[in-house]
């Protein structure tokens, strides 16, 4: 069986460069002046899902994405990659209970008919990667997170996942989700005629009911801004001096 139809979710999240704010409310960021991207994460799985219909020569690659109306820009990126439609599932904000994200767009998912459903490993705003996983629960399909290597044949596959001191490697029929870590592909750019034929490209906004979640944001915070380093001499001279200083005043001896 050729892998022919494929769901890919992608976040829009906030540019790891940009400086952040926090909101008045103290709960959220403030969106101002703020750079937001294609989850990066999310770039490999777009990239591998574009590669599998360029190998099977027929197909489609739907992108899916829950988030405000700015995330229609998001949307395009993948579109400009090669991605053949969109959905946007449209909310005011993204919750921060992932089990609300995963109801939604696996709500959406369900009955397309996808061989394969790819997310990025994680996204980088909140590090939780929970989402894939849990839409895999919720249709009931097997799931092998954080895929590093990825052969598919026969209506089944073989994934790598890079586990501290090896490799565990995962047999899976299809349809599976996918979660795709950095090294499985190299993503690639969006040319100029790929940009114009996004604008061209169909996306299709839903608004979006979202259910009450269990997990809320009580408070956000800064880190707490680092002492200033001191210099306390050079070569061995300064040992016994950074040695008193790490037990005394540090207390890390």
């Amino acid at each position: 069986m050729d892998v022919v139809n494929i769901a890919v979710c992608i976040k829009r999240v906030p540019d790891s460069e940009t400086r952040v704010k926090i909101a008045p409310d103290g709960k959220s960021l403030d969106a101002a002046g703020v750079k937001f991207v294609l989850n990066p994460y999310d770039e490999f799985a777009v990239e591998e899902a574009l590669r599998r219909k360029e190998q099977a020569g027929v197909g489609e690659v739907v992108v899916l994405s829950l988030g405000p109306a700015a995330a229609q820009e998001t949307i395009r990126t993948a579109l400009a990659m090669g991605a053949d439609r969109g959905v946007l599932l449209q909310v005011e904000r993204i919750p921060a209970d992932g089990l609300v994200v995963a109801r939604a767009l696996a709500a959406e998912l369900k009955g397309g008919a996808f061989d394969l459903i790819l997310f990025g490993k994680m996204a980088i705003d909140d590090y939780n990667h929970q989402v894939g996983p849990m839409v895999a629960e919720l249709l009931g399909l097997p799931c092998i997170t954080s895929v590093a290597h990825l052969e598919l044949a026969d209506g089944r596959g073989v994934a790598e996942r890079e586990i501290e001191g090896g490799i565990e490697v995962c047999e899976f029929p299809l349809p599976a989700v996918l979660t795709i870590d950095k090294g499985l592909n190299e993503p690639r750019y969006p040319a100029l005629k790929g940009i114009m034929a996004a604008k061209k490209k169909p996306m299709e906004v839903k608004p979006t009911a979202l259910a009450v979640g269990d997990l809320e944001i009580v408070a956000l915070t800064l880190p707490p801004e680092r002492a200033e380093g001191r210099i306390v001499g050079e070569g061995a001279a300064a040992v016994p001096e950074l040695v008193r200083l790490l037990r005394e005043e540090a207390k890390v001896l």
